[in-house]
């Protein structure tokens, strides 16, 4: 697989990640241990160097899946948590105070199985502690050699920028997608400026964009879809435009939708990083295959065209948690 470079920094990835949440939370029951082994390193022997997990994700049994997972190949990845939440619980609210940050950085060296953390994202942007005192501690925990480089995540620009002046931040990682174009606004400008590189979350919204989620789909209620707007009856149906002109282009292109999608991101900037999640070999296997795909100026203007007359309805978020980012 090719790699590429996280903004100016000389963070080296694969193009394509694992986003790995979806082994332990939010997409129903998390997957068994020896399953979610298979799989992530099964990312591994296809390439993939770069794998994504926080503290929140299963309360810390993410880290330790990876940790097991990735322990005989260590040197040869990058791995990437967060930390963010009170006790590491995301329905617990924001802690980003520096002995919490040093706490959750100790912890997670042990589930990792490592003596040092390549990427430490804040999870979300904390309203109660200035972001020069969250950046000032992962400056010093850099200076220590527990952390390689600073992540912020879902953060707003003048987040960015504060913290960039502490200490230079390597990547953000926020939603973005053929479904969510925010980041287009200001976010990528800014980081453009800054040299720091875009890690995209959820580059498939959420499975949506695959084309497998019809208009009258359902999920239960351990499923994190349940409670996103966009995911609602009306939008879903109303959103299938949007999944039927990538099933279009797809078809030219022999290629299926989810690999249009990642195929688009890439052609974005050269450091923007998808990070793609599953459960499934055959998904990741799909997902991977867009590394090799390459959109034509025509292609990427078919898609703009298409992108003007669809308006994809529903919010990503629901009003509490859309409170928590961009800020």
């Amino acid at each position: 697989m090719k790699t590429r470079k996280l903004g100016t920094s000389n963070l080296e990835v694969s193009a394509i990640g694992l986003g790995c949440m979806g082994l332990s939370q939010a997409y129903g029951p998390a997957v068994d241990k020896s399953d979610g082994i298979a799989l992530i390193r099964g990312a591994f022997e296809r390439g993939v160097t770069f794998f994504d997990t926080a503290e929140a994700y299963g309360q810390g049994s993410n880290e330790e899946l990876l940790g097991e997972a990735l322990a005989p190949v260590r040197d040869q990845v990058v791995l990437a948590t967060k930390f963010g939440f009170t006790n590491g619980d995301a329905t617990q609210g924001m802690d980003s105070r520096p002995e919490r940050i040093r706490a959750v950085a100790d912890a997670a060296l042990t589930r990792l199985r490592t003596d040092r953390i390549d990427l430490f994202y804040q999870h979300r942007v904390d309203p109660n502690v200035p972001m020069e005192d969250v950046a000032g501690t992962v400056r010093d925990l850099i200076a220590e050699g527990k952390v390689g480089h600073f992540g912020l995540s879902e953060a707003g620009v003048d987040s960015i920028r504060r913290a960039h002046a502490v200490q230079p931040v390597t990547a953000l990682q926020s939603e973005y997608s053929l479904w969510w174009r925010e980041p287009e606004e200001r976010v990528l400008p800014t980081l453009e400026e800054l040299g720091i590189g875009f890690v995209p979350f959820s580059p498939l919204g959420r499975g949506f964009l695959t084309g497998t989620i019809g208009a009258d789909a359902t999920f239960g209620s351990d499923d994190f879809r349940s409670l996103v707007p966009r995911f609602a009856p009306q939008a879903l149906r109303a959103n299938q435009a949007l999944v039927e002109m990538l099933g279009r282009i797809a078809g030219n292109k022999r290629a299926t939708p989810a690999q249009i999608a990642i195929a688009w991101l890439h052609a974005q900037r050269p450091w923007i990083v998808p990070i793609p999640g599953t459960t499934k070999l055959h998904r990741l296997e799909e997902n991977l295959g867009a590394e090799t795909l390459t959109l034509s100026a025509d292609d990427l203007a078919e898609i703009a065209r298409v992108l003007a007359q669809v308006k994809v309805e529903g919010d990503r978020y629901s009003p509490a948690l859309q409170a928590r980012v961009g800020r």
